[in-house]
């Protein structure tokens, strides 16, 4: 088994959101898949829509599969738990996804209809940054939907650049160069 640069482990921890409430925050794993297909079929038809850009009614196998299963060398994923009571429940999730060799990658983030407006997804998109400024990348996207005024806002005060997608007008692509330690 190869070890991971110390510089690339990520080690969960817990976050307070603006409620305080407290949520563990910890890589997905296979042992996620039941939680997340509970989170998914927790979203509004309308978050469902504004994450995927498409209408999805059920969460598809193989978009499960994938999403528990992320490849250590171009993915990575995170996960949101709240531990409040007997049953800890994912209200939210984030990853990044790069093509081989690339020194760029491509960041989503979900959060529960309940936990909007809380700073969950700022806190786990600074996450996303973090370790993919240690994981060697050089500039994050992020392809939003023109009408997702709270995920432009965020990247905006997390200083991505927000213009046009050139391929398509009811998107945005939001970009966050992204600076290697010691620069």
């Amino acid at each position: 088994m190869q070890e991971r640069d110390p510089a690339t482990v990520f080690a969960p921890f817990n976050v307070t959101v603006r409620d305080g409430r407290e949520l563990l925050v910890r890589e997905i794993g296979e042992r996620d898949k039941a939680g997340l297909l509970a989170a998914f079929n927790q979203l509004s038809a309308d978050a469902r829509y504004t994450r995927f850009m498409a209408a999805m009614r059920q969460l598809p196998e193989a978009m499960l599969e994938q999403a528990t299963h992320p490849s250590p060398e171009h993915e990575f994923a995170l996960v949101a738990i709240a531990t409040e009571n007997d049953a800890p429940a994912i209200v939210g999730g984030a990853r990044y996804a790069a093509a081989p060799g690339s020194d760029a990658c491509e960041f989503a983030v979900t959060v529960s209809d309940d936990w909007h407006g809380l700073g969950l997804a700022s806190q786990l998109l600074r996450v996303l940054i973090d370790v993919a400024t240690r994981r060697g990348y050089r500039r994050m996207d992020g392809y939003v939907l023109s009408s997702n005024t709270a995920m432009r806002r965020l990247a905006k005060r997390l200083g991505f650049a927000d213009t046009p997608c050139p391929d398509d007008a009811t998107l945005r692509v939001v970009t966050l160069a992204l600076q290697a330690s010691g620069q």
